[in-house]
């Protein structure tokens, strides 16, 4: 595929733009994931700690909802 259209009077492809767009979008969406993905895994991390620090103390965890 190119960016190149015989029937567009700049010869600009529409489609090429739209796959422009959507593999920027794509990316963007890839990294915000990554990200989110780490950020869980910290966070969950540290709920184990606490949950660990609770019951090494004695505490009892309140069952979830």
């Amino acid at each position: 595929m190119n960016n190149y259209c015989a029937f567009s009077k700049e010869h600009n492809c529409l489609k090429w733009t739209d796959y422009e767009l959507t593999r920027y979008e794509l990316e963007e969406s890839d990294d915000l994931c990554h990200s989110n993905w780490m950020e869980i895994q910290h966070l969950q991390d540290r709920v184990t700690l606490l949950e660990k620090l609770l019951r090494d103390a004695g505490i009892e965890i309140p069952s979830e909802y």
